[in-house]
């Protein structure tokens, strides 16, 4: 079972609903996905056990989150992730210091209105040379730092930028279009063991593919808990935050993606995340992205 987030056909209005395996969207007794984030994890049980009518017609998904629930990210979490951070990087002792450390790398990632969602374009910066996909599996905490559901995340980077100096960290993972999330959200509760999960990707070009590779959450350095008690550590999350737990899969270094490239994420149990790319801010703009009225 699923969470996802709609356009009520209806009302116009957006709305948090709950997918089954048959593909039937149910309405909940919550609004939209923060008013259930802020619940504790029993609450959501409840709620989440106690479906509403299924909603009836085509409706417009979005992205899963909106509001206050931010999305953030951890790095080097697997070997190959800081392999390519030190192929990449004139500072290259950092890398390996933080891959080993008890402080795992933690950074923001996206606020809620840029996420992108399926089928939504993803970007690249006009001043990167080098750009590539970080397929990831993300994890969805509610406000007490618990586990509710797990996604897909590509998170988009420019390698070039980073590679300059670590402390453009920053301008390497937040830009326009640089943060995609599958629409669904996979209940914790269904999902046997997340430490187990495999994860692909691809590069298709003009038709052909030009890159694809695969790993396993099993191969992660540290643990989805261990990085969740991290992030709420130091801060307040009261609508639940997205945290994206680190790329097995990274490119070689002489792989970059160019506009019109088609970016597929799979994972096995929760799905597939698919996105176009396309070159510079404009695509990403305040109004393009007005998908629904925003409530807060």
């Amino acid at each position: 079972m699923y969470l996802t987030r709609y356009l009520d056909p209806v009302t116009g209005e957006a709305r948090i609903g709950l997918e089954t395996e048959d593909s039937s969207l149910h309405t909940l007794s919550v609004t939209d996905l923060p008013d259930l984030l802020a619940q504790s994890r029993a609450e959501i049980a409840a709620i989440i056990a106690a479906p509403g009518a299924v909603v009836e017609g085509p409706v417009r998904w979005l992205p899963p989150v909106t509001g206050r629930t931010e999305v953030w990210a951890a790095g080097v979490t697997y070997l190959r992730s800081r392999e390519a951070r030190i192929e990449e990087s004139q500072v290259k002792d950092v890398y390996s210091k933080v891959y080993d450390a008890e402080r795992p790398e933690l950074f923001f990632k996206s606020p809620a209105w840029r996420v992108m969602t399926d089928d939504e374009p993803i970007g690249i910066r006009a001043d990167s040379e080098l750009n590539v996909p970080e397929p990831e599996v993300a994890v969805v905490a509610n406000a007490d730092g618990e586990a509710i559901g797990y996604t897909i995340c590509n998170d988009v980077s420019s390698r070039s930028i980073e590679g300059e100096n670590p402390l453009y960290l920053p301008q390497a993972k937040v830009y326009a279009g640089a943060c995609a999330l599958h629409r669904r959200i996979r209940l914790a509760s269904t999902i046997d063991d997340p430490q187990d999960l495999a994860v692909s990707a691809s590069i298709t070009r003009d038709g052909k593919i030009v890159w694809q590779a695969d790993t396993s959450t099993a191969r992660m350095h540290r643990t989805f808990t261990d990085l969740l008690g991290w992030a709420f550590r130091g801060d307040h999350h009261p609508e639940g935050m997205v945290l994206s737990t680190g790329t097995g899969i990274v490119p070689d270094i002489d792989i970059t993606l160019a506009t019109g490239d088609e970016v597929v994420i799979a994972v096995d149990g929760i799905g597939e995340l698919r996105n176009t790319v396309v070159a510079g801010k404009d695509a990403f703009t305040p109004t393009v992205l007005a998908r629904e009225v925003v409530r807060r």
